[in-house]
């Protein structure tokens, strides 16, 4: 097949302290390896205009710093989006919050988790196209609990089980003319592994990126 749709990952490779990219960078461009040509890269250098412009997708693995980013690589990221790029943010993807204007993009803000466990995902809108074809399944990751932007309309995708109660495992909404997709898992390599996670991917990145 011939993958006409470019993406971006960016995530931490030495100075990683809790989710080195490497390994995941690597199941990230087997997972699409038939529809995205993913592009990995440790270089935040890439957060501008001009190097944005060639993808249709940006993918977020970034980890947990304090130190936030530039606002010029902000609004780079911002407007790749709201010109109508997909954002697809994996687990500490989310670390983006610490620029307040990306957790506006991202609609929700990680808050804490509890320690890592076996987790059952459950599909909650199973007529959105990002579920297609994408059973439940269950996994052994953090449980990532969230507060929600109440400005930004945000779709719960699927949830997961934990202690009880059903917690939000991904979501999607539209910024601007782009999309933005998050999903929770991806801890470790074993997550990616999973089948039922590879084909909720798969679709997130296809949705994000227009192409589904």
């Amino acid at each position: 097949m011939n993958k006409e749709i470019q993406a971006l990952a960016l995530g931490h490779y030495s100075d990683a302290i809790y989710h080195p990219f490497a390994g995941v960078d690597e199941e990230l461009r087997y997972i699409f390896r038939d529809r995205i040509d993913v592009r990995c890269t440790g270089d935040y250098g890439m957060l501008k205009e001009e190097y944005l412009a060639p993808y249709r997708l940006f993918i977020s693995y970034t980890e947990f710093v304090e130190e936030k980013l530039p606002a010029e690589r902000v609004g780079a990221l911002l407007s790749f989006v709201a010109r109508g790029g997909g954002l697809l943010a994996v687990h500490n993807g989310i670390s983006l919050q610490r620029n307040q204007e990306l957790a506006a993009l991202l609609g929700g803000k990680f808050m804490h988790h509890p320690p890592l466990t076996e987790l059952p995902i459950r599909i909650r809108e199973p007529n959105h196209r990002i579920m297609d074809r994408v059973e439940p399944f269950t996994v052994e990751d953090e449980p990532y609990r969230f507060e929600f932007n109440p400005h930004i309309r945000t779709t719960i995708l699927a949830e997961y089980e934990h202690d009880g109660s059903y917690w939000p495992a991904a979501w999607t909404h539209e910024f601007g003319l782009g999309r933005v997709v998050y999903l929770m898992p991806g801890h470790q390599l074993s997550t990616f592994k999973n089948e039922g996670y590879r084909q909720l991917m798969v679709n997130a990145g296809l949705w994000a990126a227009r192409a589904l």
